[in-house]
């Protein structure tokens, strides 16, 4: 079975059916087996089975904020593809941006613009400027398509390159499953150390988007200090998903001067 796989891959790679991502802040090219349509038609249905049973805040002062925060970076996002000709990376999407109470610390962005913010994590990012930090961050992974990438590996593995929606025919109950892990649910196994690439990749792209939005990116930092000083015992980096606490704190450093340039501020 291993040898048809690799096999398979091979013929994939070889008749030209393998093809790549770049991605359009970092120039970093990506593995690019999954439809990104298939991806994001998953990733609605998935979304409003988590709303069906997480119940969003409307008209409270934090819900309203994350609407109106999200609103302005999906904005900036657009208006930083169009300048670089590349609008279409988004075109289909449908953003929807929901408050739910949850007492942890997260949010997170589905493919196609479906995000999620946890009423535990307003604390953290104690303003609008914040909780730009952390929902630029998570709109990156979309833009991105981070989740795809993640899921053209799972696919690469274990079907010799098949398309997903060619898995979802034959195999539902496996597709979601590669669903699943791509976008972050479930154990992570080998892909810790490419999660980690994203992650960076992420906070590159998403200071950019907060500084277009009209967030100062030097909030960034303040954020990141704050989840930080959090408390409880961070693993080793090596073993983690996300890069250590002085790598990304040196890595924005090193980011923002370019943020800096898209940034103006808004009355």
């Amino acid at each position: 079975m291993k040898r048809l796989l690799l096999a398979l891959s091979v013929v994939l790679v070889t008749g030209g059916l393998y093809s790549c991502y770049t991605n359009p802040v970092t120039g970093r090219k990506a593995l690019s087996l999954v439809d990104e349509g298939t991806m994001r038609q998953m990733a609605s249905q998935e979304y409003a089975s988590f709303l069906a049973a997480n119940q969003p805040q409307k008209g409270t002062r934090d819900a309203e904020m994350v609407q109106r925060v999200g609103s302005r970076l999906a904005s900036s996002v657009q208006q930083y593809l169009s300048s670089k000709g590349q609008s279409d990376l988004i075109s289909g999407y449908q953003w929807e941006f929901n408050l739910v109470n949850n007492n942890e610390a997260n949010a997170w962005c589905m493919p196609g613009g479906k995000v999620a913010v946890y009423t535990g994590i307003m604390p953290l990012a104690q303003n609008e400027a914040g909780l730009a930090t952390v929902v630029g961050h998570e709109i990156a992974h979309a833009v991105a398509r981070h989740a795809s990438e993640r899921a053209s590996q799972q696919v690469a593995a274990q079907f010799g390159g098949q398309a997903l929606g060619a898995v979802l025919g034959s195999n539902p109950g496996a597709a979601s499953q590669i669903f699943n892990a791509a976008v972050g649910i479930g154990a992570q196994g080998a892909l810790l150390k490419f999660s980690r690439d994203q992650e960076s990749e992420a906070d590159q792209m998403g200071v950019i988007f907060m500084a277009m939005a009209g967030y100062n990116p030097n909030e960034a930092i303040n954020f990141w200090t704050r989840m930080s000083s959090k408390g409880g015992s961070a693993p080793p980096e090596i073993l983690s998903t996300h890069p250590s606490d002085q790598t990304r704190m040196n890595n924005l450093r090193k980011w923002i001067p370019e943020a800096m340039k898209y940034y103006k501020p808004q009355g």
